[in-house]
């Protein structure tokens, strides 16, 4: 049997295990909310005090990647119990379903099979095959095309080499690659750069436009459905510009167009040329598709080579989350610490905090990645819970969040756990800035745990005592950065576990979507269906109502 690129390898997925009771009706949880009141407010100094070898034990490795934990307000029972609640969540068997392809994603019937594409996918031998299949067909398309674009094989209408790639999509099939490619300057192309489009505002993708060359400009359209709003009006809009620029009447069929997308059809409608058509799967979310043919832009900016190691430090990671003991488990012990704090000592939000201003996109991509993911309110059964779930991810690059939210997290009321994210060794910088910036990211998580001590006016009292993660990681390189992706995602999916929701759907976006479809479709027809407010806002802004 000969499988085709765009043919699913996934017809058939493996069946769920069985639907895991509600985590409140666990004997972990009820020992957890105990523990809660009895140790809030526990001095994790104490612990220190305690126990000489707290941060040895406290701590993990993962070849380059450590995380230092032993800030937490945990002590060995608390752990110990949280762990229990793992099992009793039947987490271990749904990490090894995740890897099977078992349908995970429960409301679409589907796997989430993201980490087959760095090869990590445990499949039956004749499934794996097809899906091995599928995907180096995909990965060889983008590195042919990468690199003829980077040696300049590739050409425009007019004969020129390629200088500028526009990549247009939006959520995932922009944030991470934007994220990619601006964490890994490092390595970029020295000729060629890459732009992302991703909001609907005009103004944006006007000023990109007037700064570049239509004939040395490739466009890569990046939407699974190819359906997206915002997507197809920045394409339509960067068509106007080529029609008017280059005087043709269909550039989406000429060389200065690609399409990713699992929608070939609709690429195919839209104009592009079939050899220009990347396949997706139903199997890839869009918040995991950088390791696909979303990543184009990727290998592209960083050259294949690049790409590949992106995908096997993930990997790396993949093999630890599923092969590592549970109290030795990075992904695991992050989203253990992450259930402790929002649902026994209630903190709502979680702080995320790289010492490296090239991660500054890598806390939006981990918004979504998060909060899309666990934002939920029923369970993975269509029943509604009652207990919390998501936290709210925010953060912004040190030392630049010491001068403006820390204050708060410092001497404010809210319990705002942290994860601080910093780099050993840095090519980019000089040993004097370096030095510099990692000394204030340990003072800061120092700070927050010990607080102030002696007889200070009260307003200059800082209580201590607020938590946090170090994760330290030797340098910032494709294997690492994409072993510091995969290490929050298999987070994000053992809290999902845990509170026995599904990580995988997103169904919550649609509703906006779907009223501004109609809306733009015909705004008279629908108007009446509105609700009044909606409805004199829309007059105002359609000038219809004074």
């Amino acid at each position: 049997m000969t499988q085709r690129p765009t043919d699913n390898p996934l017809q058939e997925t493996v069946p769920m295990p069985g639907s895991a009771t509600s985590p409140t009706a666990t004997s972990a949880w009820a020992e957890l909310q105990d523990m809660a009141h009895a140790t809030a407010r526990a001095a994790v100094v104490e612990h220190f005090h305690a126990d000489s070898q707290r941060a040895e034990r406290y701590s993990l490795r993962c070849d380059e990647l450590l995380l230092d934990y032993s800030k937490n307000r945990i002590d060995d029972a608390v752990l110990s119990a949280l762990l229990r609640l793992a099992r009793e969540m039947a987490l271990p068997d749904k990490i090894r379903a995740l890897f099977v392809g078992a349908a995970v994603n429960t409301t679409e019937k589907r796997p989430a099979l993201h980490m087959a594409l760095r090869g990590s996918a445990t499949l039956p031998a004749e499934q794996q095959h097809l899906l091995n299949s599928a995907i180096d067909s995909q990965h060889e398309k983008t590195r042919i095309v990468s690199e003829q674009i980077r040696t300049g094989q590739w050409r425009g209408l007019t004969g020129k080499a390629i200088t500028d790639v526009i990549n247009i999509g939006i959520g995932g099939s922009d944030l991470g690659p934007k994220m990619v490619c601006t964490a890994l300057r490092e390595f970029a192309h020295p000729v060629i750069r890459c732009h992302f489009v991703a909001n609907v505002d005009g103004a944006e993708i006007q000023r990109m436009l007037r700064r570049l060359d239509p004939e040395t400009t490739l466009v890569i359209i990046a939407s699974k459905s190819f359906t997206t709003h915002e997507t197809r009006l920045n394409a339509e809009t960067t068509l106007d510009w080529f029609r008017e620029k280059l005087g043709i009447d269909a550039p989406q069929s000429s060389s200065h167009f690609i399409a990713v997308t699992e929608n070939s059809r609709e690429a195919l409608a839209f104009g592009i040329d079939p050899q220009r058509i990347f396949q997706l799967w139903d199997w890839i979310g869009g918040r995991y598709s950088l390791w696909s043919s979303i990543g184009l832009s990727i290998a592209i900016a960083i050259g294949y080579d690049n790409f590949r190691q992106l995908l096997a430090g993930a990997k790396r990671m993949d093999e630890h989350f599923l092969y590592a003991p549970l109290e030795q488990n990075m992904p695991v012990i992050l989203a253990l610490l992450g259930i402790w704090y929002r649902n026994f000592l209630k903190a709502e939000t979680h702080a995320v905090i790289p010492y490296c201003e090239r991660l500054g996109h890598f806390i939006t991509y981990l918004q979504q990645l998060d909060m899309e993911s666990s934002g939920k309110s029923v369970s993975a059964a269509g029943d509604a819970i009652d207990y919390p779930t998501g936290t709210i991810v925010w953060g912004q690059t040190g030392t630049n969040g010491q001068h403006t939210f820390l204050q708060l997290i410092h001497q404010g009321s809210h319990l705002i756990p942290v994860d601080f994210i910093g780099f050993i060794e840095d090519s980019l910088s000089t040993p004097r800035h370096h030095q510099a910036l990692m000394t204030h990211l340990l003072a800061q998580s120092a700070a927050l745990m010990v607080g102030t001590t002696g007889a200070l006016p009260s307003y200059r009292h800082q209580p201590g005592n607020r938590p946090s993660n170090t994760l330290l990681i030797q340098k910032l390189t494709p294997f690492n950065l994409g072993m510091l992706i995969a290490l929050y995602e298999h987070k994000v999916y053992s809290q999902g576990v845990i509170w026995n929701i599904n990580s995988f759907d997103q169904w919550g976006v649609e509703l906006g979507k779907v009223i501004a479809g109609q809306l733009l479709a015909d705004r008279a027809d629908n108007s009446a269906a509105l609700d009044p407010s909606t409805r004199r806002l829309l007059g105002l802004i359609s000038g219809s109502d004074s």
